[in-house]
């Protein structure tokens, strides 16, 4: 085994490509010489939307590789698709070389795609980078026995790695119950026996705490050095990210905090933007203002715990209600007046510690699951690479002296790319889509 029969070369001289574009024509049903047109999603997911007409359209077959040449997740790449290249895909014929092989090769160049853009508002391939990929090109016949062998290692991978995916989904359902059992009184349940407790009482936020408010509404102007300023991006899942802070000066800040001063027990909310809902609580003396897309709930200690109020805001019910009553057509906002009418069921003080000890104890358990979920992930995805990196080191299929050299097979794709571009004009277009139709 080894590479020393193989002969390396750039990813430009082994295919024949062409740029997406959108059609002329685009119908939701299939008419009379149309194809499949294939958009980003159609792409994704297999899902035809629409179909596009063949004299307009650049075309696809089922050998070509399609790579996403626009937008965030630029250098994606498939294939077994026939149809209509969307304006945001690239289409790459090989030139007597398995496409398999052609297509693990490209994936295995994602991160190198993706780190090097081309483009400032949205990104796309950086055909520099791209089509100067130096791609190791065994025989022919080595290729498909490189491609079976991938074939049998790769879906079984692909099948641990869909195992493993729904651990996380499965956690999340899980967390959620909690949440659910704690703030309806079914967690504890086993605890009241015997007790003499209050009965649960169903109350509004503005009742059992003593502030609710949102942040600076008119933006301070920013420094380089000052006090800290949070906004949405720092509230997390249940915490508080300290990191990529904003600074405003000390006026502003003394202005702010006279608005709202969060302290150790406050629980704050995402009111404005994409993750309104999201919840933290304010765990340490850590001083610092916040604006307008962070709301906060300072609990009556007499009442409410901040730790239970954090936990029945995560629940799906309350979480439900707050993007209910969300407004704005830009952007939903959570008001004050909005805030101040979350239903809670309370039970007593006593019996919120229980549910919050029993909630961290649960919760910590997740959380434990979630980082051997992690580690599994991670070796999972360090056995496909390494599957590939023997694929591509020549380490992963017997050398056949039989086989055609490496050098000859070159030769020949050059000669076969040279033809085929010089025989591309307008009547062999026409021809060559007229045969993918009929195909």
């Amino acid at each position: 085994m080894g590479r020393e029969h193989w002969v390396e070369t750039t990813l430009n001289k082994v295919v024949l490509h062409k740029k997406g574009k959108k059609p002329k024509k685009l119908e939701r049903n299939e008419f009379d010489n149309s194809l499949p047109y294939i958009d980003i999603e159609a792409f994704e997911t297999g899902k035809i939307r629409q179909y596009a007409d063949i004299e307009s359209s650049n075309c696809c077959n089922n050998n070509d590789v399609l790579v996403v040449w626009d937008g965030a997740r630029f250098g994606l790449t498939g294939y077994n698709q026939r149809g209509s290249v969307g304006s945001t895909l690239a289409c790459l014929t090989p030139v007597i070389i398995e496409t398999t092989y052609l297509l693990h090769f490209i994936q295995r160049q994602y991160k190198t795609i993706q780190s090097n853009p081309k483009g400032t508002g949205i990104p796309h391939v950086n055909p520099d980078i791209f089509w100067s990929l130096k791609i190791p090109l065994p025989p022919l016949n080595e290729q498909k026995r490189i491609v079976e062998k991938l074939d049998a290692i790769l879906p079984k991978v692909k099948s641990a790695k869909a195992r493993l995916e729904k651990i996380s989904a499965i956690l999340k359902k899980f967390r959620q119950s909690v949440l659910s059992a704690a703030c309806s009184g079914r967690l504890t349940e086993d605890w009241r026996e015997g007790k003499d407790l209050p009965e649960w009482k169903d109350v509004v936020t503005k009742e059992v705490c003593v502030k609710i408010t949102d942040g600076e509404h008119n933006t301070p102007r920013r420094v380089t050095n000052g006090k800290m300023l949070l906004s949405a991006k720092n509230i997390r899942d249940g915490f508080i990210d300290y990191n990529n802070f904003d600074c405003i000066c000390e006026s502003d800040f003394s202005k702010c905090i006279k608005r709202c001063h969060p302290e150790i027990g406050d629980v704050l909310v995402v009111s404005v933007g994409a993750t309104i809902g999201r919840t933290a609580i304010m765990r340490k003396n850590q001083e610092f203002a916040i604006v307008r897309s962070v709301g906060l709930f300072k609990p009556n200690k007499n009442m409410l715990l901040g730790e239970y109020l954090l936990h029945a805001l995560r629940t799906s019910s309350i979480q439900k209600y707050i993007n209910g009553a969300s407004q704005g057509t830009a952007q939903p906002c959570f008001y004050i007046n909005k805030m101040e009418h979350v239903p809670i069921s309370l039970p007593s003080l006593e019996e919120q510690q229980e549910i919050v000890r029993r909630v961290e104890k649960l919760f910590a358990l997740a959380d434990s699951l979630e980082a051997k979920y992690q580690t599994a992930v991670e070796r999972v995805e360090k056995i496909e690479q390494s599957v590939l990196a023997k694929a591509f080191r020549g380490e992963l299929a017997e050398r056949d002296p039989n086989d055609e050299p490496a050098e000859e097979l070159l030769r020949r794709i050059l000669d076969e790319k040279a033809k085929l571009e010089g025989g591309r004009n307008t009547k062999s277009r026409r021809v060559s889509k007229a045969v993918i139709a009929l195909s």
